[in-house]
This record gives C-alpha cells, sequence and structure tokens, in this order.
C-alpha cells in the first residue's frame, strides 16, 4: 500500500509530506485547492512525462518521493531489476532545473520502463475524465480476464503472440529479400557457370600465353632452333669443333704458364655451359610440335579468359576469381535466405499451435464468466441507482490473432428496459459513465490484486440514496484493498477510515497548497461543509453524525 506521500517545489506546493494508512482515504478540498496537482504529482511516479514547467522555484528541483509498504510477492521484480528489496520500498522522481527528470528506487537510479513496471504493479489512478477506457477492447478484455483468472494465461499468450508476430515480421523481410535477389539470381547464376566453366584456379594465365605463343610459332621456333644446332655441330666450320680447338690450345699455354690458368678455367666452364645450352635447345626442340587442335583449344581458352576480363572490365585473372566467389558467395546467401524462410516458417507453424491452444482455453474461460460478469455488474449497479440496467460481454471469433486471443470483444449496456443492449460507447450516457466505471472497478478490485487505487471524483454527478450507495461500495472495496478518494460527497467522505483535506492558502504573499490530516471532530465538521456549504448549521452537523454513524 501507498503509506507516505512528499512532494517539493511542485507547482504550488512548497513542500507536502502526509502519511496514509489502509482501507478507505477519502480526500476532500474545495475545487481549485489542489487536489489534481497531487495527482498530478504522484503520475509522475507512474512514470508519466516530466514538465518543467511543473517547477515553482525554478532554481530548485522538484520532489515527488513516494513510500509504499511492499510484500514479498515483488522480491522477484527486486533482484530481475538488480535492486535491493525493502518491505518498505521508497520511489522518487525529481526534475532539475534543466529539465532533466531522474528516477530512483531506494536510492538507485533506475530507467522510466523500470519504473513503470513496477509502479503499474502497485497502483492505479483513475479519473473522472477517463471514463472512456471503458470503451477499448484493452480494457474490456483486462475486466473479463481479471473475472476469469486469465493472468498468467494471457501472459504467457502475449508472449508467444510477441514472438509470433516476430517471426512474421522476419519471414516477410526474408521472403522480400528473396524476391529481390531471385530477380537477378538467373543472370548471375549464368555470370558464376561461366566463371566456374573456365576452372579458373586451374589456369597460369601467363602460361597459357606463352604456350599460345609457342604454338603459334611453332614452326619459326623449330627452324631456327634447326639452325642454330647446325651452326654449332657441323664438323669442321662448327661452332662447337671451333670452340673446343680454341679451348685445348689455351689449356697448353695455361700448362706451361700459370697466369692463363684463370682464363683456361673460365673457357672450360663456358664450353660446359654451351654444351648445356645446346642439349637443352635439342630437348625443346623435340617438344616443339606442330598441332593445330591443340592451338584451337589454347586459343579459344585465351579468348574466353579476354572476354570476360572485357565483361566484368577486371584487369587479370586473379580479379575474374575475386567476382566469382562474390558470385558464388551471393548464391549461397539465396540459398541460405531459403533454408532460413523454410526454418521460420515451421517455427511460425509451431508458435501458432501453441498460440492456437491458449488463444481456445482463454476463450472458454471467458465465456465461462461472461454470465458471472452480468450478475456482479447488474447487482452492483442496482445499488447505484441504475436498477433496470443491463450488461454483456459480446465475444466474436476472428480469423487471426491478436494480442488478446482469436477473439475480438464488444462490452455492451443499455440502461432503461425494453431497449435492445449496444456497444456501450453508443449507449451509455455522461451521468451513467461514472456509476458503471465505479462497479467495472470493484468487479476488477477483487480479482486484480492491485494494493493501492485512487478514485479522483469518480462519484461527481451523483447524490442522495445513490451517493450513499457509492460511499457503502467504496467501504466494500477498501476491505480488500487501499481505497484513495478524491471526494464532494459528504456521503462517501463519511465512509472513511482516514480523511484529508486539500487546503490553499497565501503564505507570505505565494499562494500555496497543502494537505491535512483530518481529526475525528475535522471530519465531522467537513462533511457538514459538503452538506451545507461554507455556513455549517446543526442540521448538517446533525446529519453529518448520522451518516458517520
Amino acid at each position: 500500500m501507498l503509506s507516505r506521500i512528499y512532494i517539493k517545489n511542485f507547482a504550488l506546493i512548497d513542500a507536502l509530506d502526509v502519511s496514509l494508512k489502509n482501507g478507505l482515504q477519502v480526500i476532500t478540498g474545495e475545487t481549485g485547492a489542489g487536489k489534481s496537482i497531487i495527482l498530478g504529482a504522484l503520475r509522475l511516479i507512474l512514470g508519466e512525462r516530466a514538465d518543467l514547467k511543473s517547477i515553482s522555484k525554478t532554481e530548485e528541483k522538484s520532489i515527488v518521493e513516494t513510500e509504499f509498504d511492499l510484500n514479498n510477492q515483488f522480491k522477484k521484480f527486486f533482484i530481475e531489476n538488480d535492486l535491493d528489496y525493502e518491505h518498505q520500498t521508497i520511489i522518487r522522481r525529481e526534475i532539475l532545473p534543466s529539465g532533466k527528470s531522474r528516477a530512483f528506487i531506494n536510492d538507485v537510479p533506475v530507467t522510466l520502463d523500470v519504473l513503470k513496471e513496477l509502479t503499474s504493479q502497485l497502483i492505479d489512478i483513475h479519473s473522472q475524465f477517463e471514463t472512456s477506457n471503458l470503451f477499448t477492447a484493452d480494457y474490456q478484455f483486462k475486466i473479463i480476464d481479471g473475472l476469469s483468472e486469465n493472468k498468467k494465461l494471457i501472459e504467457d499468450y502475449q508472449q508467444d503472440f510477441l514472438e509470433f508476430q516476430s517471426l512474421k515480421t522476419q519471414l516477410k523481410k526474408l521472403q522480400t529479400q528473396l524476391s529481390e535477389n531471385t530477380k537477378e539470381s538467373d543472370y548471375k547464376q549464368f555470370l558464376l557457370n561461366e566463371l566456374e566453366d573456365l576452372k579458373l584456379d586451374d589456369v597460369d594465365y601467363d602460361e597459357l600465353q606463352n604456350q599460345l605463343s609457342v604454338q603459334e610459332n611453332a614452326g619459326m621456333i623449330s627452324e631456327n632452333i634447326a639452325q642454330i644446332l647446325s651452326r654449332f655441330h657441323q664438323e669442321e666450320i662448327g661452332i662447337l669443333s671451333f670452340f673446343n680447338e680454341a679451348k685445348n690450345k689455351l689449356s697448353k699455354i695455361a700448362e706451361v704458364s700459370h697466369s692463363f690458368s684463370e682464363l683456361d678455367e673460365r673457357l672450360e666452364g663456358s664450353f660446359v655451359e654451351l654444351k648445356d645450352i645446346l642439349q637443352e635447345l635439342e630437348d625443346e626442340a623435340e617438344k616443339i610440335e606442330i598441332n593445330p587442335e591443340n592451338l584451337a583449344i589454347l586459343s579459344e581458352l585465351n579468348n574466353k579468359i579476354n572476354a570476360l576480363l572485357l565483361k566484368h572490365n577486371a584487369h587479370d585473372v586473379n580479379e575474374l576469381k575475386e567476382i566469382r566467389n562474390q558470385l558464388s558467395g551471393e548464391q549461397k546467401g539465396t540459398e541460405e535466405i531459403e533454408a532460413h524462410i523454410v526454418e521460420i516458417e515451421i517455427n511460425i507453424a509451431k508458435k501458432e499451435k501453441s498460440l492456437q491452444s491458449l488463444a481456445e482455453r482463454l476463450s472458454r474461460n471467458r465465456k465461462k464468466n461472461v454470465p458471472v460478469f452480468i450478475k456482479k455488474a447488474e447487482d452492483l449497479l442496482k445499488k447505484l441507482g441504475l436498477e433496470k440496467a443491463k450488461v454483456d460481454i459480446e465475444l466474436t471469433d476472428i480469423l487471426e490473432y491478436n494480442q488478446f486471443g482469436k477473439e475480438n470483444i464488444q462490452l455492451l449496456f443499455q440502461a432503461n428496459s425494453g431497449f435492445p443492449l449496444r456497444p456501450i460507447q453508443t449507449a451509455i450516457s455522461g451521468g451513467e459513465r461514472s456509476r458503471v466505471m465505479l462497479a467495472v472497478k470493484k468487479i476488477i478490485a477483487e480479482s486484480d490484486m492491485l494494493p493501492t487505487l485512487i478514485l479522483d471524483e469518480i462519484d461527481t454527478g451523483v447524490s442522495g440514496k445513490v451517493a450513499e450507495e457509492i460511499g457503502n461500495l467504496m467501504r466494500e472495496m477498501s476491505q480488500d484493498m487501499q481505497l484513495i478518494v478524491i471526494s464532494h460527497l459528504a456521503q462517501v467522505a463519511a465512509k472513511g477510515n482516514d480523511n484529508y483535506k486539500v487546503v490553499k492558502e497565501d503564505i507570505n504573499g505565494k499562494t500555496q497548497s497543502t494537505i491535512i490530516t483530518l481529526s475525528e471532530e475535522e471530519k465531522l465538521n467537513e462533511i457538514a461543509q459538503l452538506l451545507s456549504g461554507s455556513k455549517i448549521t446543526e442540521a448538517a452537523m446533525a446529519q453529518a453524525r448520522e451518516l458517520i454513524g
């Protein structure tokens, strides 16, 4: 429950510090006294956007601090968010003069998402201006799911639904990507086949050019080698004979003069090298074969490579290999996308099967509890002066899954007998809204296990016996939760376990709002004033005593 509110430097509030108790806590005060300011400050604790305009003294920070009495069911949240659990937990928002805001749980800085996640489980603020929530599918499902004890089931379903939606988004993205790839896939596959057919990894382009040149010039090469060998090997007049004769003569000279020994060795080496060269020339001559078929094969390969170099604007075979690898990767990428699509489609089918099972269970529970809702709501509405009112919840199967299952919901209402039920947003009048909303809040409170509910003037527009019943209903609600009510009704104020009053006064020439805890006598006077106005009469005092009982 909410045990303490501390507000500093917020709008008309210079400093406010009030302790609250369990049960029905009633806050009264004249219009404009500052009740809405307190609620505005509390909404900061719920994670709503901070407004720099809320700071009264712009050179100082604004602080809204609340203290909650927690039970052990919240320990899990604190552990998951790496926070220290305290039975008396302090939640604080600060608005700095710069306009920035900060949030703290037990003095540990937290994000607004973490703050919202915790406070949404602790407190609900409902204003008279928020009855339009009743018209939304979210709220209507909340009503029936609360009665049906579907909390765990709807959490499991919505987790699966989020994953289902995520998978469908991934699938659509991959299908678009595959479609785009497929448009060029055939042409890219053709290019890849061209490059792969050449077996570029086995091609030595420089050697190819050499072999091609040899084949194209085989006749000329053979003829010239033959002439060289002939000149060297001719008997008596051949170069080799002259070289050998010169070598022998130099050897004789070296035998008588060691100064010629080095030259003799050099000439001997040259002679050996020359004979090796001639031998290799002979070997090469034997290899050379004029082969038109081989020439055609080499020419075709060379032409294909040159054509692809030109087509791909590549400078050499290595660049062609890179292009081939890139195309191969893209084609493999397409295959991977196709495989991923199949995998996601399988997961979607599994998830859809789970969703179907959960949706059916949700629907069965809801339909089972629709009569329970009708009975509870109509009984409460009778107490609140709508004796002829009829309600119903219409659940309609749909083809697609939504975040609540595989059905739509429509809350139906009719205040008068003899008329058909219609969707509540078209059938309800302004004077009926607050009473219907209070009945719904009562039903939700019984199953929602929310520690604290704040109702802001939800009883506006009623009086007399209905006001008395509203007070009784609120007192009944407060037996299971802390109910904080802002009201102008004496009948409601009289039912309060504890009463508070928001007052506005001038202090040192500045208007300020604060809240005071009323004693029993002050509570009596406040109720009498609500009944009679500014001048409290004996009759009003007597009626106030009667209301308090």
